[in-house]
């Protein structure tokens, strides 16, 4: 089985969003994913101060074997891009959980509560 941290929410298109102190979501993809893309080469997230909707592509990331889109897990406004997971995309190989890949100031934090808990992600991936 992944590595499922419980205190994390996650998305059917395998995101993972932490909930920060400020309101604020920090965005990344599942352990599952990086497994699944294999060796990351390159990390693109789309401009700070943007306006997104849930389900709305904000990033890609491409492996050797695949590219694949990143979504906004809620709605509202992507404040901060991780430039060090830019610069060394294979860290996301190396700690998916470490390696987030934006922030987003979520328009509604209540809309973080129809996310997937870690129970309910891992029988999604059949884990």
């Amino acid at each position: 089985m992944s590595n499922l941290p419980a205190d994390l929410k996650y998305t059917e298109s395998h995101e993972w969003v932490r909930v920060e102190a400020d309101g604020t979501l920090t965005v990344g993809i599942t352990d599952h994913a990086q497994d699944a893309l294999g060796d990351i080469v390159f990390v693109e997230v789309q401009a700070v101060s943007k306006a997104v909707s849930a389900g709305d592509t904000v990033a890609v990331v491409e492996s050797v074997k695949a590219a694949s889109d990143i979504y906004a897990p809620v709605s509202g406004e992507i404040i901060e891009a991780n430039s060090a997971v830019s610069d060394a995309p294979e860290s996301i190989n190396g700690d998916a959980y470490g390696a987030w890949l934006f922030k987003v100031k979520p328009t509604n934090i209540d809309d973080v509560s129809a996310l997937l808990s870690a129970d309910d992600y891992a029988k999604s991936i059949g884990a």
